[in-house]
């Protein structure tokens, strides 16, 4: 008996125990149950966060594109509300807005972002930032059609640079040694300020100062300023020296046009005192007061070996602005024309130029008065055909200042320099005098050789073809003037060499063979090495 009722108390705990888990599990079971309705809605609301991404997504995508397709069909009103500039700790606010002027008057959203593209243009095109970004907002919301331009820049650390080089010459076979130095900025009104020096072993030498300031007081084009102290000496080809003390101001300068006037203090000095008489009539001092307009443009794909495209270049210049009748007075024109022609085989294109100039005397009794010979046209030396805009200077087979009229020196006996190295030479017996009308014109055809070593460093083959003349038209000693005489007078030369393209100048090592020439002229038959440079 007594064991069969410890069984049942026994049993009767563990019933009691059983019970209390069974509690335990439900009320487990009801925690968990009310647990997972919580991670279903959390689960819901990620979802729903999700889908209003995308929606929103959705939304811009389509208002670009609805933009974009308005903006390419048809013009989007809108003004520029303000312009925000940001990152200028010695730049002034001026000289940033004077390349944003353009911005502010646009009309349309069309023309709010190319405007914005060419002030950035601008902006980095004055050397004094290292980086610039426009970024274009909305305006206000009271004021909608409008926009907020914001310019953030980070101005240059590095504002001072300098270049120190040695160049040769290879027509006079003379060296020289020249320097730069800029700097930028130092006022904050993005103006440059250079120094630059050259020596030469021919006793040339250059010292010059300036300064530069973009936009000058609003205006659209940039106002430079330069002092410069030049000498150089002629006495190797038409027996003087000449000094140059001038002030040049740079009144209108863009990519096409540039307005300067000149005023510069003349000396032509004879230290050998064998001049001929046209050249001792030409010494002494005088006083230069000219202003001078160019326009430029220039549509050739390369400078250096151009493929396609045009260029034109027309220089006028009127001297002699002032009371003093003393002043040297004339008119002096120019005028160039390129055009590359692509032919379609072996990177293959034919060069064509043609350029003229004249000059004139103005005043009182001007047919008898001579031109002066510091701006009167020369021709001859080793320059290349192709390259910079130079007027009517270049003709290949005749050495510098080997083509025009001369004269005989004050003494015929011949006489030697020395040129460097020990080298020495006889000097000339007449001097040149260049003339008062010039035209010349050439044909260059250039290709490419079978050769890949050659074509990776863009070396090539050319061949060409020159012409040119030039004669006096005012003086004492002048001769009757005719259009059949001057034709006649051309000189001709033609040629082929090997051209060696590189970052800084195009050199050519030619052989030059020539069709016609004069009794007096300087020539220079056989190889000639050429150099030319973009600037």
């Amino acid at each position: 008996m007594d064991s069969t009722g410890e069984d049942s108390s026994h049993e009767g705990k563990q019933a009691e125990k059983e019970e209390e888990e069974e509690e335990e599990g439900e009320a487990g079971a009801g925690r968990e149950g009310k647990e997972e309705p919580r991670e279903a809605d959390g689960s819901a609301e990620v979802v729903e966060e999700e889908e209003e991404e995308e929606e929103e997504e959705e939304i811009d995508v389509a208002l670009i594109r609805n933009m974009t397709q308005k903006l390419s069909t048809e013009p989007v009103k809108v003004r520029v509300h303000d312009v925000q500039i940001k990152g200028n700790t010695r730049t002034k606010d001026s000289v940033i807005e004077a390349q944003l002027k353009e911005v502010r008057s646009v009309e349309t959203m069309q023309e709010l972002l190319q405007e914005s593209v060419r002030a950035n243009s601008r902006l980095r095109a004055l050397g004094i930032f290292d980086k610039c970004v426009i970024t274009l907002d909305a305006g206000p919301n009271e004021l909608p059609g409008t926009a907020n331009v914001i310019v953030e820049v980070e101005e240059a650390k590095r504002p001072f640079t300098g270049d120190l080089g040695v160049f040769s010459k290879p027509e006079t076979k003379a060296w020289s040694l020249e320097g730069t130095v800029k700097y930028k900025n130092l006022a904050g009104y993005g103006e440059t300020l250079d120094a630059t020096g050259c020596y030469g072993l021919d006793t040339t030498s250059e010292l010059s100062a300036g300064v530069s300031y973009p936009r000058f007081k609003g205006w659209k084009a940039s106002l430079a300023t330069r002092v410069t102290l030049l000498t150089q000496d002629w006495q190797r080809y038409s027996s003087y020296r000449e000094r140059l003390t001038g002030l040049s101001v740079g009144l209108v300068s863009d990519k096409n046009h540039d307005i300067s006037y000149n005023l510069t203090w003349r000396d032509l000095k004879d230290p050998s005192r064998s001049a001929s008489k046209s050249i001792r009539r030409q010494l002494g001092h005088s006083l230069l007061s000219s202003v001078k307009y160019t326009y430029k443009k220039d549509q050739r794909d390369s400078v250096f070996r151009p493929r396609r495209g045009m260029a034109f270049i027309s220089t006028s210049q009127i001297a002699g602005l002032g009371p003093d009748s003393k002043l040297l007075r004339f008119a002096r024109q120019e005028v160039e024309v390129r055009m590359a022609l692509p032919l379609g085989f072996a990177n293959a294109a034919l060069n064509f130029g043609v350029a003229g100039g004249i000059i004139i005397p103005w005043g009182k009794g001007f047919q008898s008065k001579a031109t002066p010979i510091s701006d009167r046209f020369f021709m001859g030396g080793h320059t290349s055909l192709l390259g910079e805009l130079k007027g009517p200077s270049s003709l290949l087979g005749f050495r510098t200042r080997g083509v025009g009229p001369s004269e005989f020196r004050r003494s015929t006996s011949v006489k030697t320099t020395e040129i460097g190295e020990g080298e020495k030479v006889a000097l000339p017996k007449r001097d040149t005098l260049g003339g008062d009308l010039a035209v010349s014109g050439f044909a260059d055809f250039s290709f490419d050789l079978p050769l890949a070593a050659l074509k990776e460093y863009g070396i090539h083959v050319h061949t060409f073809a020159c012409t040119g003349n030039l004669v006096p038209l005012t003086g004492e000693n002048r001769q009757p003037w005719s259009l059949a005489k001057f034709i006649s007078g051309f000189r001709c030369s033609t040629g082929l060499g090997l051209v060696i393209p590189t970052k800084l100048f195009r050199l050519e090592v030619n052989y030059c063979y020539l069709l016609r020439y004069q009794e007096n002229d300087r020539i220079k038959r056989g190889f000639q090495i050429s150099l030319s440079s973009p600037h």
